[in-house]
């Protein structure tokens, strides 16, 4: 084991694929509603989602605000009248829960990491009932050593009061010792910074990097971690 001893590993699209999820929830969620729904109206759903919690990682927006106000705009657009976002919201969110698919091998790395002695936690900012159904439904409830959820702790990622949040309860956890791994820049690596804490880019597609400060590692796929935690 190098100097990394805690790996602190977002959720969704990076060890779990969010989008496959995103697409079976809203096709269900529609169907249940008596509403049709197209592939155009699933990503524009997606990119009106992103852009909420953007917002909230920015402090602009509640976690409540993002529940409903990406169906409202989503809705308003489609010209849906016979519903409201209150009708569509939670069902989404039983859906989004009762279904988990891995990328990759993600399964395999963490329980390899596991075996090898390292301590693993989610850093999410997911809504904590349907992160933790995802939790079980994909056994990392086994793995895991526990999950720190924002909208529980009360700041979303990439926010430094969450992390602090975070390591006040990690007893005996130094931040030196823990590599974050996420996709997103503006969530996972913003966030890595303002902790400052070692950062992993998790980058499938080489994305580029726009968020103006240095990351320490970038990957394309999750068995690459091995590597880096085995560095002396």
């Amino acid at each position: 084991m190098g100097k990394y001893t805690t790996v602190l590993w977002d959720l969704d699209q990076t060890l779990l694929d969010f989008n496959q999820s995103m697409d079976y929830a809203l096709r269900h969620s529609f169907e249940k509603l008596g509403l049709s729904i197209t592939e155009e109206m699933i990503a524009r759903y997606g990119a009106i989602n992103d852009g909420y919690w953007k917002r909230l990682e920015l402090g602009e927006i509640t976690k409540e605000e993002v529940y409903l106000g990406r169906f409202r705009t989503l809705f308003t657009e489609l010209g849906i009248t016979r519903y409201q976002a209150e009708d569509i919201a939670d069902l989404y969110q039983e859906q989004l829960g009762s279904v988990a698919f891995f990328l990759e091998n993600g399964d395999q790395v963490v329980r390899r990491l596991k075996e090898e002695g390292y301590r693993q936690y989610i850093l999410t900012n997911g809504g904590g009932g349907t992160q933790r159904r995802k939790l079980k439904i994909s056994g990392l409830d086994q793995v895991m050593d526990g999950m720190f959820v924002s909208e529980q702790i009360g700041y979303p990622k990439p926010m430094k009061e969450y992390y602090d949040a975070c390591f006040a309860q990690l007893d005996g956890v130094g931040r030196e010792e823990c590599l974050i791994v996420g996709d997103s820049l503006t969530s996972d690596m913003k966030g890595a910074y303002n902790a400052r804490v070692a950062a992993c880019w998790y980058n499938p597609e080489q994305r580029e990097n726009t968020l103006g400060v240095a990351i320490d590692y970038e990957i394309r796929h999750l068995d690459e971690i091995y590597e880096i935690l085995r560095r002396e």
